[in-house]
């Protein structure tokens, strides 16, 4: 299995979406805290916008950090509904998602180009990314899979620079998102070690060597372990099975 760079530790992240009430999220952030997870795995946990600052006060910042889903392009200003860059920083909040296929196709049409904009303008607001990439079923049946993934990532690579220290890709192909549908490990092992030839011919070795790349898709404790093994395969960024703490925790433990 490739060794993990010292500052690069094996990453989960839950992507807890437009779910939760105020005793939900209660009782998912008192079933997290009572978890236990390896020192060595690095666990980010996005909730709603509204549910941040609750989630803030009470989550175990020695075990658990924090994301936002999504920022604005425009920053401050007259936007109504967006939540800027310098909001999440102002707040304490270390990480954002960008790029999510339900940004990208169902909510706000976001093209490659925006996700990239969008990566520089959290880095440069001292925000950390994980910047999701994938396609959709139709595009891998069609033979488009490594041209599409190919300009998701050169958009982001236009933006991000030298900054990769600041960024987690999350591959996440579109047809295993909710669906109960995961991709095999090996066909995300075939994608995760094409992705890092990719970082290592355009952005060179370093980085090809310390930029985590997680697996997205239907992720549960069931198939956790099979995933995790995987050489190219740096940890999770999980959906549905993140509202669930017993769930979460074990696939925090995946490489345990």
């Amino acid at each position: 299995m490739r060794a993990l760079a010292s500052s690069a530790r094996f990453f989960v992240g839950g992507n807890w979406k437009c779910n939760g009430s105020r005793d939900a999220v209660d009782k998912l952030v008192a079933d997290l805290n009572a978890g236990s997870v390896p020192r060595d795995v690095e666990v980010v946990c996005a909730p709603s916008t509204l549910h941040l600052g609750r989630v803030a006060r009470m989550l175990d910042n020695s075990k658990f950090a924090l994301s936002g889903q999504n920022i604005g392009l425009n920053g401050q200003g007259a936007y109504t509904g967006e939540t800027s860059a310098d909001m999440l920083t102002d707040y304490g909040i270390p990480w954002v998602i960008l790029g999510h296929s339900e940004r990208r196709l169902v909510i706000a049409a976001e093209t490659n180009e925006e996700v990239g904009q969008k990566c520089r303008v959290a880095i440069n607001a001292g925000l950390k990314v994980i910047a999701c990439i994938g396609e959709t079923l139709p595009q891998r049946e069609g033979g488009d899979l490594w041209a599409v993934l190919g300009a998701q990532m050169a958009a982001i690579r236009a933006e991000v620079g030298s900054d990769w220290d600041k960024v987690v890709i999350a591959y996440e192909p579109v047809w295993a998102i909710g669906t109960g549908v995961v991709a095999s490990p090996a066909q995300a092992q075939e994608v995760h070690a094409w992705l890092r030839k990719w970082l290592a011919d355009n952005c060179g070795p370093q980085v090809a060597d310390t930029t985590r790349i997680i697996y997205g898709g239907s992720v549960n404790p069931g198939n956790c372990r099979e995933l995790g093994a995987q050489e190219d395969v740096d940890g999770f960024l999980v959906g549905g099975a993140s509202l669930n703490g017993s769930d979460f925790i074990t696939i925090c433990n995946a490489r345990a």
